[in-house]
């Protein structure tokens, strides 16, 4: 056997073990989302009604920093919700543009018998030892007074009975936590293969239908839509246990977890809606600051990480020009990928057919990771929205869950 014929023999070795992974992890993620609830598909009527009353039934706190151009809409789709009485809480967390006079201009035009009430703050201070949104939110948090609090981003768009339904869902499963996943806009076929890429590589290391059973590891927080009970939240630590936290959404949905305390994850296409990136490149510059927060700033997780997603490009492509045997590996790995696909399409709405731009898609979320890192590394912390936060504070002030 010639050394050539070695290496031959160990790539097409290796894409059919890729293979048997992604076809292992992607038939599992097909069954097991048929589990997630969806918004969109449950008959309400079955589910426990608000309570009666004059006061708030969620808290929604909304911290902004210069999000002039999307801050009035999300206020106004949380005006418009029906079903369910708001507390809305707009932080301006210290923007140099017009985001607080427009968080005004909308609470001023709030008509007599709503049944919902906006308060904003003026944020003009960054204390020590805290990151700009986790200290945002923590204001917004003090003035809460519902028994339940959603925590969300200046750049949704809900639907009108998007929290009505996710209460009642929470209420329903005596949940403690609930993550609704925004749809994530899309208006290219190469957004749509970025979203795609980033989705089903999350199937690798969170099981959606599996957060919910207190037994499984699994767990999660998304920015845009963490609703958590108030006493939970205080059991946990308050904000203030995520202060220093760059991904400070991640964390919160450790922390519950962590506590023993009830999560659940839900679908439901359109209920809650945000433009993430724009352009296949804009999920790079989305990743600079939590890309290697994510990995909670451990540089060999990172290097191995990186290597696992070059692999996973290269070996196919050379395989292809190996035989029948690594065209049939290629094409087999790539089958699971459709079928990750697949499992998240009620999430995102992309095709399976987009799992042939997988590798070109995941180089560019390759670079993206490796950017972030090497930005982090080279400041020395994460700069954000106008402010530097050193790297050794923030990996003192790390919650200790496992990178994914």
């Amino acid at each position: 056997m010639t050394h050539a014929h070695l290496i031959s023999m160990v790539i097409v070795v290796l894409t059919w073990c890729l293979a048997a992974v992604w076809l292992y992890k992607a038939t599992r993620a097909l069954f097991g989302m048929r589990s997630v609830p969806d918004l969109n598909e449950l008959d309400f009527t079955t589910l426990p009604a608000l309570p009666t009353g004059t006061g708030p039934h969620l808290t929604v706190v909304v911290p902004a920093c210069n999000e002039e151009g999307s801050i009035a809409n999300t206020l106004g789709s949380l005006l418009a919700q029906k079903g369910i009485r708001l507390q809305i809480v707009a932080v301006d967390d210290r923007s140099t543009d017009s985001t607080g006079e427009r968080m005004e201009a909308v609470a001023a035009r709030i008509e007599d018998g709503s049944p919902h009430v906006l308060e904003v703050i003026r944020n003009r201070e960054l204390p020590a030892g805290w990151l700009g949104k986790p200290h945002a939110v923590s204001l917004g948090v003090a003035r809460a007074v519902a028994q339940w609090i959603l925590l969300t981003d200046a750049d949704l768009n809900f639907a009108p009975q998007c929290l009505a339904k996710a209460l009642r869902l929470a209420e329903a499963r005596r949940a403690d936590h609930m993550v609704l996943l925004p749809t994530l806009i899309q208006r290219s076929w190469a957004e749509s293969a970025m979203v795609a890429v980033f989705q089903v590589l999350a199937q690798w290391s969170i099981r959606l239908w599996k957060v919910e059973d207190p037994k499984a590891r699994d767990f999660l927080g998304v920015g845009g839509f963490n609703m958590i009970r108030a006493s939970t939240l205080e059991a946990i630590g308050g904000v203030e246990a995520v202060r220093l936290e760059v991904v400070e959404d991640i964390s919160i949905g450790w922390l519950v977890k962590h506590h023993k305390f009830q999560s659940v994850v839900a679908v439901g296409p359109g209920q809650a809606s945000i433009r993430w990136f724009e352009g296949a490149f804009g999920v790079v510059a989305n990743l600079e600051k939590n890309g290697f927060a994510a990995f909670r700033f451990a540089l060999p997780l990172m290097v191995v990480a990186l290597a696992s997603m070059g692999l996973q490009i290269a070996l196919p492509f050379i395989a292809l020009f190996l035989g029948w045997t690594g065209v049939a590996a290629a094409a087999a790995m790539y089958l699971g990928i459709a079928i990750g696909y697949r499992a998240n399409h009620k999430v995102n709405g992309v095709s399976p057919v987009l799992a042939v731009v997988y590798a070109p898609a995941l180089a560019v979320l390759c670079w993206a990771f490796m950017r972030s890192t090497v930005l982090t590394l080279r400041r020395g912390g994460v700069s954000w929205r106008g402010t530097f936060y050193p790297l050794a504070e923030l990996k003192r002030g790390m919650v200790p869950w496992r990178a994914w």
